[in-house]
């Protein structure tokens, strides 16, 4: 029978290798154009997903602060899928239609300065929102994967420690990815 550490030790390499490859191939997929393809509708999905991520994340916490271990790996087991049903939307949307431009009011592709005046400084708190949420998600997902191996493993000491760091990043991430999409919604085409 394996012990804590060896599962630990046995699936570490796969959370390393889905760290970097994930990152890796959204990289990639993002330089692939798929023409023909309307999935216009799925930004609203996906930001749905997000919240939800969000909401179950926080439930996730009540239920274990509960005792209630069993929901709260049920939970967290649901928030990882849902986090993986949001980046293959997120990337199939990127691959079948153009950026969306923060501000671009008659559509166009560009901001120019008349739209630039119209947005004002909201387009330095889109801007950090989206920075801040990208940057974090490419932070997020080995956490994430960390984080739940070992609970999965029953290293409940090291998942909490982990966990601490784990889940306010995770937390701001579903948040401020239904935050980006509520403020570029009005320009998508």
């Amino acid at each position: 029978m394996n012990t804590t550490n060896d599962l630990e030790k046995k699936y570490k390499p796969y959370v390393i290798a889905v760290s970097i490859a994930v990152p890796a191939a959204v990289v990639v997929l993002f330089n692939v154009s798929i023409e023909g393809v309307d999935l216009g509708f799925l930004p609203p999905i996906y930001a749905g997903i997000n919240g939800l991520t969000a909401l179950l994340l926080i439930l996730a916490v009540v239920s274990i602060k509960q005792g209630k271990k069993e929901r709260h790996q049920k939970l967290m087991t649901v928030s990882v899928g849902l986090s993986l049903l949001f980046l293959l939307c997120y990337v199939a949307y990127h691959m079948t239609s153009e950026s969306t431009v923060y501000g671009d009011i008659d559509h166009n592709g560009l901001r120019d300065a008349s739209e630039l005046a119209t947005v004002g400084s909201s387009l330095y708190i889109y801007t950090f929102f989206l920075l801040s949420h990208i940057l974090l998600s490419l932070v997020v997902l080995p956490l994430v994967l960390m984080t739940y191996l070992k609970g999965w493993s029953n290293n409940l000491i090291s998942h909490k420690k982990w966990a601490k760091i784990t889940f306010p990043i995770w937390l701001y991430v579903a948040i401020t990815g239904v935050v980006v999409y509520l403020m570029i919604s009005p320009y998508y085409a």
